[in-house]
């Protein structure tokens, strides 16, 4: 058994294609006539809903803990950056890879970058786990 939950250059993919919204109207999102008049020529992704295809990736590299005394926690997303345009109908890659272990205060964290189908660069953020001990 290794030394901890997840080891340094481990690394999980998860690719979703767009499809609904997460309930912010703003015309960006939702107005294509007004979008077709901007430098972007149409509707553009949520940044929310690429932030919550980052936390899948999280959920992919922790698997379901069964069996572990200590369960992983989020400790938050910082570095986020959207970089270019997620468009309706683009899929989105996010590859989420362990870079740094903290046995000592029970953390991890992790590069993420995300990229299109295009495999063009949209979104990096940094994502920090505390694994937390379960009660006996």
């Amino acid at each position: 058994m290794s030394e901890f939950h997840v080891s340094i250059g481990e690394v999980h993919s998860f690719s979703k294609t767009f499809a609904g919204i997460t309930g912010d109207l703003a015309p960006n999102h939702v107005n294509q006539a007004m979008m077709e008049q901007t430098s972007y020529g149409a509707r553009i992704a949520h940044g929310a809903l690429i932030v919550g295809y980052m936390s899948t990736a999280s959920s992919l590299v922790i698997g379901a803990n069964d069996g572990s005394d200590e369960t992983a926690v989020s400790l938050g997303y910082d570095k986020i950056r959207f970089l270019a345009p997620v468009y309706f109908g683009d899929t989105v890659t996010v590859t989420y890879r362990i870079d740094l272990i903290d046995i000592d205060r029970r953390r991890s964290e992790a590069d993420i970058r995300v990229t299109n189908q295009r495999d063009e660069l949209v979104a990096v953020a940094r994502h920090i786990l505390k694994w937390v001990p379960n009660r006996r």
